[in-house]
């Protein structure tokens, strides 16, 4: 059977919630002022509902991200069988004072308690203000290998049962 892709409530399959709170980076595609992809790795932290990401104003990114702009992410492993996680969503932006904290808890999951906190510092002392930015899925599928394949696979896995 292929699987029923798009659905948010596959944020709550175990796959990812793994993927969700795990210190590997989101990778988050947008596109450019000039029309072609752009694709950034980064830290996130997921709050219950949507993905939070924190970036000094001034980032080339922050050109383009703005409230409303379409994004897509995607969350995985580097091992067979690849853990897979893709999500679409809007972004939100906002301009915050300091560090987020979501930023600050993202930099804890990636680099632990100790060194988080010493980034966090040095990120503060030259951000006196931050852009926070989220994304709410609006569109979730997931892969992992085992279960669930990419779409053409699992239809030709159909075929050849059918077949037999």
């Amino acid at each position: 059977m292929v699987t029923k892709q798009g659905d948010v409530s596959l944020l709550n399959d175990p796959v990812a919630q793994r993927l969700l709170h795990s210190p590997l980076p989101a990778r988050l595609a947008y596109v450019w002022r000039d029309g072609t992809p752009r694709l950034a790795p980064l830290w996130f932290h997921w709050n219950g509902s949507e993905l939070v990401f924190g970036s000094p104003p001034d980032a080339p990114k922050m050109d383009v991200l703005r409230n409303g702009t379409e994004v897509a992410i995607t969350i995985d492993t580097d091992t067979m069988p690849y853990k897979v996680l893709s999500i679409r969503g809007t972004v939100r932006v906002e301009s915050v004072g300091g560090v987020p904290p979501e930023y600050a808890a993202a930099a804890r999951k990636v680099l632990g308690e100790k060194d988080g906190a010493a980034w966090v510092d040095t990120i503060a002392r030259a951000f006196p203000t931050m852009a926070r930015y989220s994304v709410r899925p609006e569109w979730v599928g997931i892969l992992d290998f085992e279960q669930r394949f990419p779409n053409a696979v699992e239809r030709a896995f159909e075929r050849m049962r059918t077949e037999a």
